[in-house]
């Protein structure tokens, strides 16, 4: 069962084996999600799925082990229900996200039809003519409509759009309200999670699972099921045996530019911090400004009265901590290669000299960049720090963070 879905995954490079295939058949065996055939209520074989949702959550949860791949899959499940490979997904998903947001602002009460009067409503009859329709209306389309029968908006019995009522359309915005939407595939609410997207925390948290190194420490305070077995049965007698949880060893130290022309990227760096604080037991953090010198500090408000010296860091934090600068290395180059060349104060050394100190001192130092890569070499500042960096240098990215946490982790 579902051979073709197999490889139509793995036509859409999605990374399925022969074990999620059994998984799945599996699952389906035991009834997951599954409800009886109205006319065979008896007949095992007979059954089908609660409905088009609970199938594809099944699938995805028994055939798809990385969330990268979500939207990967979702192509591939609309070419195999569905087949729609005459419609350019990726570019009517390109103006979809493009779609001027007060075109989707609910500004009527939701629609309520009876089921008479969805009936009369027209279907497409194929999850293709679907998509081709909505392809004309988004070239057509040049403003907000509310309350109507054809174009993408809200609260009418438009088969595109959100807040309305119609048996069978492609929900754009909104939340489901009768999930009844031919969204799940469509809408591919994964994009995100591209290699190439800025993060959110839970695609950063993933991200940062990659530093990881375990170790058991601290107190036994948790059950040894295997060693408790294995002594039990030399003994005859029930042997309980304990051990300390396994814990990430690795030791993180972050250092963040703030302010400036990194108050665009606050929220990124929000993101990460919190993903960062989650994943990592022992972690630490300092701020700076543009450029590290001989000080740096921990809350904004209080930087000029209470700083932390560099060089306590060097003394403070071991070789095995693992560095992360979180910044877009834009800057002067005075203020990375000159005396006195910081905006905030006469610094006694040129900050590239601090950089230095730090890279030497630490096993494994990184510079994680908000920029778009594709800026980086409009900077001079930034060539220059990722050569000091001997090119550890990645953009903030899921891509970019997993190649970051891969040096870090060797």
């Amino acid at each position: 069962m579902f051979i073709k879905l197999f490889y139509t995954l793995r036509t859409y490079g999605v990374p399925v084996t022969t074990r999620e295939l059994l998984d799945l058949n599996a699952a389906l065996d035991k009834g997951l999600m599954m409800q009886p055939h109205p006319e065979f209520p008896d007949d095992l074989d007979k059954r089908t799925f609660a409905n088009r949702e609970d199938m594809y959550r099944l699938i995805r949860l028994c055939m798809v082990k990385d969330e990268r791949h979500f939207d990967k899959f979702d192509r591939a499940m609309a070419d195999y229900f569905e087949g729609v490979d005459s419609v350019d997904i990726d570019a009517l998903m390109d103006k979809l996200t493009h779609i001027p947001q007060e075109w989707l602002d609910m500004k009527l009460d939701p629609k309520n039809l009876t089921e008479e009067q969805r009936r009369l409503l027209k279907k497409y009859g194929s999850l293709e003519e679907l998509m081709k329709a909505l392809e004309e209306r988004l070239k057509e389309q040049k403003a907000r409509h509310q309350g109507g029968n054809k174009w993408v908006g809200t609260g009418g019995t438009s088969p595109f759009g959100s807040g309305g009522d119609h048996p069978e359309g492609v929900r754009v915005g909104g939340e489901s309200r009768k999930r009844s939407a031919v969204k799940v595939w469509e809408q591919r609410k994964y994009r995100n999670l591209d290699d190439d997207a800025i993060l959110g925390t839970r695609q950063i948290q993933m991200a940062l699972r990659n530093l990881r190194q375990f170790a058991r420490t601290g107190s036994a305070d948790e059950l040894n099921i295997n060693e408790t077995i294995k002594r039990t049965a030399k003994k005859g007698i029930l042997d309980i045996h304990m051990q300390p949880e396994r814990r990430n060893r690795v030791k993180v130290l972050m250092l963040f530019d703030i302010g400036g022309s990194m108050d665009v990227h606050v929220e990124a760096l929000e993101k990460l911090f919190s993903a960062a604080k989650n994943e990592f037991k022992t972690l630490d953090f300092f701020y700076f400004h543009n450029c590290l010198y001989d000080y740096v500090w921990k809350d904004n408000s209080r930087r000029h009265s209470d700083r932390t010296p560099t060089f306590e860091l060097l003394n403070k934090y071991g070789r095995e901590y693992r560095v992360i600068f979180v910044g877009d290395a834009s800057m002067s180059p005075y203020e990375l290669f000159s005396v006195g060349g910081s905006v905030e104060y006469m610094n006694d050394e040129p900050g590239v000299v601090w950089l230095k100190r730090v890279i030497e001192h630490f096993d494994k130092v990184a510079w994680l960049n908000p920029e778009n890569p594709d800026h980086w070499d409009y900077t001079h500042t930034i060539g220059e720090i990722k050569k000091l960096f001997e090119g550890h240098m990645y953009p903030m990215t899921l891509h970019g963070v997993e190649d970051m946490t891969g040096y870090l982790a060797r």
